[in-house]
């Protein structure tokens, strides 16, 4: 059906919100590897500034100063430990001092719980000494080993058996390393919405061609055949746009060409159509003289009267039936509406061809009112009716009601039902195709194999639909469903 544009909806992840997720995914990524990179060197400058520096003093004061040994404890032991740990740099430490199980330092407490068994282990083994950052109830600290050697040669040294530990916090530092993390977060933010400016602007110009795009398939879908989209730049949309008008054109000319094909094919077949009628009307009017006297004749020639008479007659029927699908392919049919009773239509339609008897039968409530054409209701009515009879069995049935659906107008129902052996799977998609032969064998008919496709564009000009199936118990059905109107559905 041709209609105007749709409505654009909302889509919660289209092309332009993903578009954007994936340039704010890549914002994000840089600003959040930048920022972690500078982060990461910022900090590890900031903390080897004050390690090397602590190490580097505390190295010296080590070795200015004067230890006599063997050491014994007491107040000048602390006091030079606290003259050691006054000259800490980049700030104060406190020095604490181990020989054998001596223990002193320049605070409150002769013992560290900061420094570890590895650093102590490391002393031990390393006379050039060693340090270790380690956190201790949330604060960081620089612990220190520095032995105290005797040299012995110009590269040998005696460990002493002194050990000085500084412990110095970092607590400034990181201060200052959370500053710069904080300066990180805060940068990427305010980033990260700055990114969303070329990120708008790229999906404009990636959407853009694809709107254009949309809305020309769209124009084409709507019989727009000459729909073209404006190509820009070199790049891949671009390439794109010039497929599509390239394939736009040549879906233009083969439509053009099939239109041309169709209508001289409709043309040919209402002109044939129409210079056989009266000719035929001639034969017909020359059979039906025939026929009176076959009975005079001889047999052979009686026969041959009667054929001629019978082909004439599907003749006929046959070139009415291509001028009425003929008129259906020009779109020239058209409907000649009135409100009719439905049961009683159906009725006259079985009487006037003479299948009021047990061959058929009806289920007609009456009351049942519509607006139909009534010529092409009796013509629907006449090729189901007598298609059931020709190519299935009788008895046939004929029901009529009416169904309220939940949403739309209720529908008027009709089904015809005979009692023959149903129609084969295979046969079903193609029953309302003209010309078509369930049996590939069977090369003629009694009618003219236009009757259920005209029927089927009998409905649709009512707005209804048909469907070919097979009952349950066997026998085929047909079911017409025409659309009845608020006021035309009353009994």
């Amino acid at each position: 059906m041709i209609g105007g544009p749709r409505p654009r909806r909302f889509r919660a992840f289209g092309l332009r919100t993903r578009l954007l997720l994936a340039f704010l995914l890549v914002a994000a990524v840089s600003a959040g590897t930048t920022a972690a990179l500078t982060y990461r060197e910022a900090r590890n400058a900031l903390l080897e500034t004050a390690q090397d520096t602590a190490v580097s003093s505390f190295r010296d004061q080590v070795q200015q100063s004067a230890f006599g040994l063997p050491l014994h404890g007491g107040a000048g032991l602390e006091e030079l430990l606290r003259g050691i740990a006054r000259k800490g740099k980049p700030h104060p430490w406190v020095v604490f001092a181990e020989y054998g199980s001596l223990r002193a330092s320049s605070g409150e407490n002769p013992v560290s719980t900061v420094i570890t068994p590895e650093l102590r282990r490391t002393a031990r083994a390393n006379p050039n000494g060693s340090f270790e950052r380690v956190v201790k109830d949330g604060v960081p600290y620089l612990t220190i080993a520095m032995p105290m050697v005797f040299k012995t040669g110009p590269d040998d040294l005696l460990p002493s058996g002194l050990v000085l530990y500084a412990v110095m916090p970092l607590t400034d530092e990181q201060t200052n390393v959370d500053a710069l993390l904080m300066a990180a977060r805060d940068g990427a933010l305010p980033g990260l919405v700055v990114a969303l400016i070329p990120g708008l602007i790229a999906a404009r110009s990636v959407l853009r061609p694809v709107r254009e795009l949309r809305h020309a398939a769209h124009s084409m879908g709507s019989g727009q055949l000459d729909t073209r989209i404006r190509v820009r730049g070199s790049d891949e949309l671009a390439d794109l746009a010039r497929t599509f008008n390239e394939s736009a054109g040549q879906l233009e000319l083969s439509v053009q060409q099939l239109r041309e094909a169709g209508e001289r094919a409709r043309r040919f077949a209402s002109d044939v159509s129409h210079e056989l009628r009266t000719p035929l009307a001639g034969m017909l009017a020359v059979t039906e003289v025939l026929d009176e006297d076959a009975d005079r004749l001889d047999a052979d020639t009686a026969r041959a009267v009667r054929l001629v008479s019978a082909e004439t007659g599907k003749l006929a029927v046959l070139v009415e039936d291509l001028m009425e699908i003929s008129r259906f392919d020009a779109r020239a049919a058209e409907l000649n509406t009135d409100e009719v009773d439905v049961a009683e239509a159906i009725r006259k339609s079985l009487e006037s061809r003479h299948w009021t008897d047990d061959r058929v039968g009806a289920d007609l409530p009456d009351g049942i009112r519509a607006r139909l054409d009534p010529r092409r209701f009796d013509l629907v009515m006449a090729n189901l009716v007598g298609n059931a009879l020709r190519h299935g069995a009788a008895p046939v049935t004929v029901r009529l009601r009416t169904v309220a659906l939940p949403e739309g107008p209720p529908v008027l129902i009709i089904e015809v039902m005979d009692s023959g052996p149903g129609i084969r799977p295979e046969t079903l998609p193609h029953i309302f195709d003209r010309f078509y032969k369930a049996d590939a064998a069977r090369t003629r008919s009694a009618g003219s194999g236009l009757g259920l496709a005209i029927t089927l564009e009998n409905v649709r000009l009512h707005g209804g639909t048909i469907h070919a199936g097979n009952l349950p118990g066997g026998g085929a059905v047909f079911t017409v469903e025409i659309p009845l109107h608020a006021e035309e559905a009353g009994g």
